[in-house]
């Protein structure tokens, strides 16, 4: 898949665009607060790999696991180790090494696959809020309501929403000319900082990104509220005191996760442009590209019981091996 938007970004600078790199400002200064921050920053992205990578493997490994929840849970692990693995490195070896261009070919790219993961994750965890309701509103119709069919084709679904949302704003953004000042102050190319180097007319594109905006977080957004809205009042209804606080908990949980990645994002990408500010977005950019990522296997998955059922077999079976 990802040799068609290749082509189609080089086809952009070919048209549009002359520019031979841009230079990425960065996140970091190289003071002693700034190292500090650094290095929290990419302990916090290490933690996130790491807590991912193990989730996908449990839901793997475990056969308890192979269902339609903790099949949506492994590619929302997914999306948040690529993302993850889309900015970071780059952000930290310009950091250590002091080298801070990037081609834009790489700037199209880290365009294409950001907004492709954070775009199917807006819709992955619409999908995945339609799976509790139905869980808890309608346990004995879950068979029928949420089938593996219809949770493949919302996964799927996600991905190539996210895709497509992804290669329209790198290839379109890449086809502006850009001026002489080829500084992007940022710490990775993101579509609306690039837009502000543009010697062009950008109204219509912006006009467009904007409406892709309100497709792409409101819409997916509306639903959770809808599901959650849904569960609420069904909790509401439980006479188990014990089941009703449970439940709160849960949901209450997967909601903060939930407006921190969709707030940010909002944040970003649906302020007037008058009310944008480089610091703001890059500060707001950290929420929902490395500390969000390592919330979720936090709150959706290490709090379940079955997925910590899940890790005490596989470290059992690890302890047993090394005694043998």
């Amino acid at each position: 898949m990802s040799s068609f938007p290749v082509s189609l970004l080089f086809e952009s600078m070919k048209n549009g665009n002359t520019t031979t790199y841009f230079i990425l400002l960065g996140l970091f200064d190289h003071t002693e607060a700034q190292r500090f921050l650094f290095a929290m920053v990419l302990t916090t992205a290490l933690a996130s790999l790491v807590g991912n990578a193990l989730m996908i493997f449990l839901i793997h490994r475990d056969v308890r696991l192979h269902t339609p929840m903790y099949f949506l849970l492994s590619q929302l692990s997914l999306m948040d180790m690529m993302l993850v693995s889309t900015i970071v490195p780059k952000m930290a070896a310009d950091y250590l090494t002091g080298k801070r261009s990037i081609s834009p070919a790489g700037c199209g790219l880290q365009i294409f696959f950001f907004l492709t993961l954070g775009g199917g994750e807006c819709f992955l965890l619409a999908a995945m809020s339609y799976d509790r309701y139905v869980a808890v509103c309608h346990p004995l119709r879950y068979p029928v309501l949420m089938s593996w069919r219809l949770c493949l084709r919302m996964t799927a679904g996600s991905w190539f929403l996210g895709a497509a949302d992804g290669l329209m704003q790198a290839a379109a953004t890449l086809r502006f000319p850009f001026c002489d000042a080829h500084e992007v102050d940022h710490f990775f190319c993101e579509a609306p900082t690039l837009l502000r180097l543009a010697c062009a007319d950008t109204f219509v594109f912006e006009f467009v990104m904007y409406i892709c905006c309100v497709l792409m977080l409101l819409v997916p957004f509306s639903l959770i509220l809808i599901s959650y809205s849904l569960i609420l009042a069904a909790v509401l209804q439980m006479r188990s005191r014990e089941a009703r606080k449970k439940a709160f908990s849960t949901c209450s949980s997967h909601l903060f996760v939930v407006g921190l990645f969709y707030g940010a994002a909002i944040f970003t990408y649906m302020r007037p442009k008058s009310y944008r500010s480089a610091n703001q977005d890059k500060v707001v950019s950290v929420f929902y590209t490395v500390f969000t990522p390592v919330l979720n296997p936090l709150i959706y998955s290490l709090r379940n019981s079955e997925v910590k059922g899940a890790l005490r077999k596989y470290m059992g079976q690890c302890s047993a091996l090394s005694h043998d």
